[in-house]
């Protein structure tokens, strides 16, 4: 015969009423664990039917953002082939502007040396030269002409800008009319009024009282 070892366990059996109540605790335990089970399926429905709609907007940002990622790129290429263009005109207009500086100089010198000389400054303004010195030679004419207008010739040989006035007067009553000195009476002839007589006003005369 083969013998079997077993290991004797201390406690004792329920008895059949503690047997059903434990089994009745289990079932409560069991219902409470599958209601929350049910309220977390219910939540985790509910964050799933809310999150889709932010994934699905976050999947088309992303597609978004890769258009205009896109865009981006291609208007950054075509601003530095733009760049580059504008960079070599402004290169080539430096070049000629430098080149017609170092002309206009050279010109510059070549007319103040023939001004140095009394000559016109270049070819293409001779006539323009020309003309400028005939006007010249007209204005100073003028002024000279204009100056000896202006200057009347005393009898005494003097040359004065004053106007002529007269130191002589012919007599009414006498039979021949030979012009007579004024000596020291001489008429005076007032100056002509300025532009301060506007502010001058003309008095009121009061009547009399007789």
């Amino acid at each position: 015969n083969r013998t079997v070892d077993y290991k004797v366990l201390k406690g004792k059996d329920l008895s059949t009423g503690e047997l059903v109540k434990k089994l009745e605790q289990l079932e409560v335990n069991l219902a409470e664990s599958e209601r929350r089970m049910l309220e977390k399926e219910l939540l985790v429905d509910q964050v799933t039917r809310l999150s889709k709609p932010l994934s699905e907007q976050a999947d088309n940002c992303h597609q978004d953002r890769l258009s205009l990622a896109k865009q981006l790129r291609t208007h950054i290429i075509d601003t530095n082939h733009r760049m580059m263009a504008v960079s070599a005109e402004l290169s080539m207009k430096q070049a000629v502007a430098l080149s017609l500086q170092q002309e206009i100089k050279e010109r510059m010198d070549r007319c103040q040396r023939q001004l140095e000389q009394g000559l016109p400054p270049c070819p293409e303004l001779e006539e323009e030269w020309r003309r400028m010195l005939r006007d010249k030679k007209r204005r100073q004419k003028d002024r000279e002409e204009r100056a000896r207008e202006e200057w009347n010739e005393l009898p005494n040989g003097e040359y004065t800008t004053a106007e002529t006035r007269p130191n002589a007067y012919v007599p009414q009553t006498d039979a021949l009319p030979l012009p007579k000195p004024y000596g020291a009476q001489a008429p005076f002839k007032p100056s002509q009024p300025g532009a301060n007589i506007r502010h001058i006003r003309k008095p009121k005369l009061k009547p009399l009282e007789i």
